[in-house]
């Protein structure tokens, strides 16, 4: 079927008023032919390839013809939208007359993301924090916020979050939502209004579902929650493994279980055994230290978890029944905190080595002596994605980041794929013309001291060259925050920090201004899309590898080497190759692009893990000139001045 693809794509592409791309054609031939083989496909697909549209019409065109769904997934809600509102209808609306129909398409997100009807009509109790009620005026930021909610309520007829703007705290949208566990779904009272069953009503009946990776960690490490479906579609697959880690990470902490007792009591249950179990636990994490377990819980540890594994299991039998008699939300919330605290104990007392676990402070309270909770990781998530995703259906992986120092095996072995087909479907841009990858080799090797004296010297010429228009990708907030701090004193061109306001916004500033900088870390590296010449320089400030302590990295590399591999190019470097790949993908985001990735990292150049990571980074031309590359800068900053922008 492929020419009729062929040709088909060519109509789409006609109808949304763009121009065939031969790396988008062999693409969409390469989806059309994994899904009529029912194989698993890894496709890598460079910026401006149009990729989107490529794996779209062969999806559309198989659901419609074979009335078998289809399962389009992305990392971001941000993305998600975008392929649900704008590229998915535009595909179906070119395609309905030859399909003889038009093809239906729906969302499917998390029951979370949506308001809950019957918990704003009061049908849930009170939440254990100081939350306002639903009825409270707008008396604080958080009453404001959650009055606008209820504003919003008269209007909206999605109930979904992404479609209040601007938009709440996570704090105040919990106030009006509620998890998949804790969801009455059929027994609630007020299911013919609910916004998230009709979504999922939508989904069921429709031809091509648009979900997300954090749906799909649910999926894989869970329960089934997409129901059946032929084909699944993985855009920005490269973010896969980390989410479904993340899905299939859990927590027991003291609070968690008091909050599980709390919500056993509402039903009318007894919980003392419960509660002294939760004591034993906060007495053994007291006796204790942040740190990885490499030989599982210590004595006391073990005896607490098992403690309240069975008060749990023993409170959730007692809940069950009260559930059966009456039913309602409150049991059904005191049944998924229960649930949840056994499920993570089963684990924590799991076969030794299948999970990483480790001891650790509140989260992002590094500096405290003691720890407050016990984390349990997975080892690998292979097994969860051939198991939950792959099985029985044809399964296509693309990302502009796939093939790792030139190849696609690293990646392959990550999603538990067996010789997947691969291909590049390449980029439009001449990357070797478009820009260049300066390595400041004569920069001292990064410290754990943080970014060096001369790295910001390098940065400030570098910035000073380019008439702003930098956007600086750090390896840490603490890195951006103190290069932030070194570049408002020394330089007069607007530096906006990440952690100043939220994402979008600050990066709506840089745009606008054509002399700014836009410095940060994690979210910065992937996702954002500035075309044109606002950001000339893209700055990394070295090459960011996992935290030397972070325990899954650790045990994953300890796996790997005890195989007899080589577990830092297993783990680590392919980690910082996708960042390093992702954050130079920054650069040129059209055809008229120009400009500079300039690394401070002199390790590129002179490791032997150096030609692996530039491998994995788009073509661009290389140097280590310093004065060449300072020259180009001046250049494409005279040509911006002299256009206006």
């Amino acid at each position: 079927m492929s020419d009729d693809v062929t040709a088909l794509l060519a109509k789409a592409i006609a109808a949304l008023g763009g121009q065939e791309r031969d790396g988008q054609r062999d693409m969409a031939v390469a989806v059309d032919e994994a899904i009529a083989t029912r194989e698993h496909a890894l496709i890598q697909a460079g910026t401006g390839t149009g990729k989107s549209v490529g794996y779209l019409v062969p999806a559309v065109v198989h659901a419609v013809r074979t009335k078998k769904r289809v399962i389009v997934s992305t990392a971001t809600l941000a993305l998600q939208r975008q392929v649900y509102t704008k590229d998915l209808p535009q595909v179906a609306d070119a395609l309905a007359e030859d399909l003889g129909e038009q093809p239906r398409i729906a969302l499917f997100k998390g029951r979370s993301n949506y308001l809950c009807v019957h918990k704003m009509a009061g049908g849930y109790p009170e939440p254990d924090d100081d939350m306002l009620p639903f009825t409270s005026g707008p008396t604080s930021d958080l009453g404001k916020q959650v009055a606008r909610i209820n504003e919003w309520e008269k209007e909206t007829e999605t109930g979904d979050r992404d479609d209040l703007v601007p938009g709440v705290s996570g704090r105040a949208w919990a106030q009006v939502s509620v998890s998949g566990r804790e969801c009455l779904e059929k027994k609630c009272p007020m299911i013919d209004e609910c916004y998230s069953q009709k979504a999922r009503d939508e989904a069921a009946k429709a031809h091509v579902v648009v979900t997300n990776h954090a749906v799909l960690g649910v999926q894989a490490t869970s329960h089934d929650m997409l129901g059946e479906h032929d084909v699944l579609i993985v855009d920005e697959a490269h973010e896969l493994v980390q989410r479904i880690t993340s899905s299939a990470t859990h927590e027991l902490t003291v609070a968690a279980v008091d909050r599980a007792a709390r919500s056993a009591r509402r039903c009318g249950v007894t919980t003392e055994n419960l509660d002294t179990a939760a004591r034993r636990l906060d007495g053994a994490l007291g006796d204790s230290e942040n740190g990885r377990l490499r030989m599982g819980l210590p004595e006391a540890l073990a005896e607490a978890v098992e403690l309240i594994r069975g008060a749990a299991r023993a409170a959730l039998t007692q809940v069950g029944k009260v559930t059966e008699a009456a039913g309602g939300s409150a049991s059904k919330i005191a049944m998924a905190a229960l649930q949840e605290t056994f499920d993570v104990c089963e684990e924590l007392q799991g076969e030794h080595g299948k999970y990483v676990i480790w001891l650790a402070p509140a989260d992002g309270d590094y500096e405290a002596p003691r720890p407050s909770r016990i984390v349990a990781a997975p080892l690998d998530v292979a097994g969860l994605i051939k198991g939950g995703l792959l099985e029985g259906k044809a399964t296509v992986f693309t990302s502009a980041t796939l093939a790792l120092g030139g190849k696609f095996d690293a990646m392959a072995r990550h999603l538990g794929l067996d010789g997947p087909t691969s291909m590049d479907a390449g980029s439009p841009f001449d990357y070797s013309k478009a820009g260049i990858l300066y390595v400041a080799s004569h920069l001292p090797r990064p410290g754990p001291g943080g970014i060096s004296a001369e790295a910001l010297d390098e940065m400030e010429e570098l910035i000073r060259a380019a008439g702003g228009r930098t956007l600086g990708l750090f390896s840490s907030h603490r890195a951006a925050l103190a290069a932030t701090e070194a570049m408002r004193e020394r330089l007069d061109f607007p530096v906006l920090y990440q952690l100043d306001d939220q994402v979008s916004t600050l990066v709506e500033q840089f745009r606008e201004d054509p002399r700014a900088c836009l410095f940060g870390s994690t979210s910065l590296w992937q996702g954002i899309d500035i075309p044109g010449p606002s950001s000339s320089l893209v700055i990394i400030d070295r090459i960011p590898f996992p935290r030397p302590d972070d325990p899954v990295s650790q045990a994953r590399t300890e796996e790997v080497g005890r195989r007899g591999g080589n577990g830092f190019m297993a783990v680590s470097a392919t980690s910082a190759a996708l960042l390093m790949a992702q954050g130079a993908g920054r650069l040129i985001r059209g055809a008229e692009d120009r400009g500079v990735v300039a690394v401070l990292d002199s390790r590129l150049a002179t490791a032997r893990y150096g030609g692996f990571l530039a491998k994995s980074m788009p073509p661009l031309w290389p140097t280590n000139d310093r004065e060449k590359v300072l020259d180009a800068l001046r250049r494409l900053d005279a040509a911006a001045t002299a256009n206006g922008s």
